[in-house]
């Protein structure tokens, strides 16, 4: 069977949550489909994976809502196993941006939407613009934008900390992108909101960029929050450019692992020759590759590994 998976979201408000989650369980319980979503009162995000048929059909539920129809559904193949389950819950934020009192509402303040054939031109044009990429680090190590900003985001919530790095550019033309645009929404509000003046965001995140145009301008493979972990187009292609670097060795890969301290668990790249030196094992810097060895270290030691 053909397996895709679908990653929409779409901010709208929503005055019982509680009342969607059931709805969704009950239209994806008996399609079959696997993955997750966050309902909010500020509207919906998700991600699931079926057969083809069922990816469809629940598309065709979806739309049968008034408040669901016009989203950008972002379609990918799936492989049958990219999620071990479904999950749907209702939380506070469909993307968590944790700023108290400046709270971001997209249908009032976000950046402008720019298409990735607008984007594709602006770069052919070479005009000038800056695209900051609002992912998490441990994401763009493997795939990003040439000459792009890459904030060392270890969360969402970091926001704050990458405005007070691109301060320069409030007055410049800045163009945030982030896997499929729902981060986006609020990251382009919110540097609006600190003053910036000519703010885009990518409509439909990286992923949309990458399909119609495979192996130009972004470079390596994107991360995704799925089995798959990462997802590129035509990776056999001669243009395909390798830019993750192993985390031990510094060599080019795009294998990630999870640190294997059960305390730690942190999520980076590891290429395959480390892990075999290393009897398959993965341990990242810090404590965790000195403990390795078995040996206690103090959190001095630590911070200067």
């Amino acid at each position: 069977m053909e397996y895709q998976i679908i990653l929409f979201y779409k901010y709208i408000r929503i005055l019982d949550p509680e009342q969607v989650k059931f709805w969704q369980q009950a239209i994806c319980g008996p399609l079959g489909l696997t993955g997750r979503c966050i309902v909010a009162k500020e509207g919906i995000n998700a991600t699931f994976e079926g057969t083809k048929e069922n990816i469809k059909e629940y598309i065709k539920q979806l739309e049968q809502d008034i408040r669901f129809q016009n989203i950008h559904f972002k379609i990918s193949s799936g492989t049958g196993h990219a999620f071990p389950k479904l999950s749907i819950k209702v939380r506070k934020e469909i993307v968590s941006l944790n700023l108290g009192t400046c709270d971001i509402n997209p249908n009032e303040i976000t950046g402008i939407h720019l298409k990735p054939e607008e984007l594709h031109d602006w770069i052919r044009d070479k005009k000038e613009f800056y695209i900051v990429d609002m992912r998490n680090a441990y994401e763009h190590k493997v795939g990003h934008f040439e000459n792009s900003i890459l904030p060392p985001i270890e969360n969402f919530r970091d926001l704050p900390k990458v405005v007070e790095q691109i301060n320069h550019l409030k007055n410049k033309t800045v163009l945030t992108v982030c896997t499929g645009g729902v981060r986006c929404e609020k990251a382009s509000g919110f540097l609006m909101s600190q003053g910036f003046n000519d703010v885009y965001q990518l409509d439909g995140g990286i992923v949309s960029y990458m399909e119609k145009y495979p192996n130009e301008d972004f470079k390596g493979k994107l991360y995704v929050f799925d089995g798959r972990v990462t997802m590129g187009f035509y990776t056999d292609d001669i243009k395909h450019e390798v830019v993750g670097k192993c985390d031990e060795c510094g060599e080019q890969s795009e294998n990630y692992v999870n640190c294997d301290n059960p305390v730690c668990h942190r999520h980076f790249i590891n290429c395959v020759n480390c892990l075999s030196k290393n009897d398959g094992k993965a341990f990242c810097k810090g404590g965790c590759v000195l403990s390795r060895h078995g040996r206690k270290i103090s959190p001095v030691e630590a911070d200067l590994v």
